[in-house]
């Protein structure tokens, strides 16, 4: 079985490529197909921009990736209250070829960052939106002040707890 993950970010220091590797080492039932955003940049969407030029190569690459995943694991990091413009661009896109963008496909919703609210305003609207748009929630989770929270040098969430709490949601996937 085959798991796609991906962080929700374009930063090359993304903490929620961090979180969202971590994440998928818990678990040992799926293969595993960690994206990068950066490898599906495109124009900017607009209605506009879509008669122009149609519909992009790397956005039909995207929802190949999907469908012929088994399940998902997405990281969101939050600009501003909601989204990255780098996931939403890709969304959108993506959205005009299938509006069922994730393909009745198992889902953990992650989200973190480096302040204590841990990106949850993103992480509440992914929950709200995904199925609406074919995504089957399993779980979700949110690691509140990152860099206090995960260590740095191994990788991983510094507390057991928590660490079991994570777990406990990426295996859901299985169920």
């Amino acid at each position: 079985m085959k798991l796609l993950a991906f962080a929700a970010s374009s930063s090359s220091n993304s903490i929620n490529k961090r979180l969202v590797s971590y994440a998928v080492s818990l678990q040992d039932s799926y293969t595993v197909d960690i994206v990068d955003l950066n490898d599906f940049e495109m124009p900017l969407f607009s209605e506009d921009k879509e008669a122009e030029i149609g519909k992009p190569e790397l956005a039909k690459k995207f929802l190949e990736k999907i469908e012929s995943s088994d399940a998902i694991i997405i990281s969101f990091a939050e600009h501003n209250g909601s989204y990255t413009a780098a996931y939403k661009n890709l969304f959108d896109w993506c959205s005009r070829i299938n509006p069922k963008v994730y393909q009745n496909k198992p889902m953990v919703l992650l989200s973190t960052s480096p302040g204590p609210g841990g990106a949850s305003r993103v992480l509440n609207t992914a929950k709200n939106s995904m199925p609406h748009f074919d995504g089957v929630i399993k779980g979700s989770f949110s690691l509140p002040s990152f860099y206090d929270n995960f260590d740095m040098v191994n990788n991983e969430i510094s507390n057991s707890e928590t660490v079991s709490e994570l777990k406990e949601i990426v295996l859901s996937l299985n169920n």
